[in-house]
């Protein structure tokens, strides 16, 4: 365990690493898309509900799957098992903040996008300076259900080889057999990554709502 603990703590810094871009990425991708299915022009609409629709209704594993082994059946060359990873997780997180951060916009009463644009706002100035704001006051705690959980669902990149905390797991159960060990450290350094980024969420919630 002693030699198995540092490997995994550098796996867990790679599964950290890989949460923060892929939230990060998901975050622009989210606000953008919730955006253009707010906007009411039809064709952009249209297809922003169907890439919500097709990312919310297939598996994260699955998309996986397309990056790394369909894509490049496509563009013919060989994709690298990190920007698959980021990839298909960013991409994944993106459908779930487009719809986190719509049900926050929709929260916002009516008569606050009114009034902006009876000073002379026009509709992107209201949302970004008005309800945007106000917005993200309501979607912390979903959003920090969100990193938690694509914290969590980033363990699914380990089957195409990349070694973030899970992959470093295996390995080393390869090489030691002690399956039972080595899972439990595995799942307690998950569990303090959880709980950690949960305390942080509860008290960035607090604050907002002070503020």
């Amino acid at each position: 365990m002693k030699d198995a603990i540092p490997l995994l703590l550098a796996g867990a810094g790679i599964t950290v690493e890989v949460t923060f871009l892929s939230v990060g990425l998901g975050l622009a991708i989210g606000i953008v898309v919730s955006l253009i299915r707010l906007s009411g022009i039809k064709p952009l609409k249209y297809l922003g509900n169907v890439y919500v629709d097709f990312i919310r209704g297939t598996p994260l594993l699955v998309q996986i799957f397309l990056v790394y082994f369909a894509l490049p059946a496509i563009i013919n060359h060989r994709v690298d098992a990190f920007f698959a990873a980021i990839s298909a997780c960013s991409i994944n997180s993106g459908a779930y903040v487009a719809e986190i951060f719509r049900g926050g916009i929709q929260s916002i009463d009516k008569g606050q996008m009114e009034a902006g644009r009876s000073l002379g706002m026009t509709w992107w100035q209201t949302m970004r300076s008005v309800i945007l704001p106000q917005a993200f006051k309501r979607i912390i705690p979903p959003l920090g259900n969100e990193f938690i959980a694509m914290l969590k669902d980033s363990s699914l990149v380990s089957v195409i080889g990349f070694e973030e905390l899970t992959r470093r797991g295996q390995l080393i159960i390869a090489r030691t057999y002690a399956s039972f060990e080595i899972w439990l450290a595995v799942a307690c350094i998950y569990l303090v990554m959880t709980f950690a980024v949960a305390r942080f969420v509860g008290l960035l919630e607090r604050r907002y709502n002070k503020a």
